[in-house]
């Protein structure tokens, strides 16, 4: 299995990704498996398809339908830089925003943001599930309130 998803994706991390997903799509397919029928054969039908499904899938992502004229630009790519400058000010802005919290919403708030659970936070700080929400909304609330009065429009 491994060596066909090799042979396939060129990638050793893709081809391991490829046969998880057809161990996957096999579990929850057995039913369709008939006793006497090769079973390898089967699980190399099954990752052939997936691999082809995902490759049909990236290239409709990559392809670009352009009607212009200008055959230059169609096929000059991408080799414009973009001005951070605008990002930067941005970022001081919100930075600004999280220390102006109240001390109790800042830290549960910073928290959230890197990725902690909610109830990860209330173990952490040894609070109940419900003031640890409150505070984050609260603290959410503030910061837009902060942002408000310096002119930021709300990003969609």
């Amino acid at each position: 299995m491994k060596a066909f998803a090799l042979n396939l994706t060129r990638d050793r991390d893709d081809a391991l990704d490829l046969v998880q997903e057809t161990y996957m799509r096999a579990l929850s397919n057995q039913e369709k498996f008939h006793d006497g029928t090769n079973l390898k054969a089967w699980l190399l039908t099954i990752m052939k398809n997936i691999f082809i499904n995902n490759y049909r899938k990236a290239s409709k992502r990559n392809t670009v339908a352009d009607a212009s004229d200008n055959l230059y630009l169609l096929n000059a790519g991408v080799a414009t830089a973009g001005n951070e400058a605008e990002k930067d000010f941005v970022m001081k802005d919100l930075l600004k925003a999280i220390q102006q919290l109240d001390a109790e919403y800042k830290r549960p708030f910073i928290m959230h943001y890197h990725g902690y659970k909610y109830e990860e936070i209330a173990d952490a700080m040894k609070l109940p599930l419900g003031t640890v929400k409150s505070r984050i909304f609260f603290a959410r609330k503030q910061m837009k309130d902060f942002l408000d009065k310096r002119g930021f429009e709300r990003f969609q």
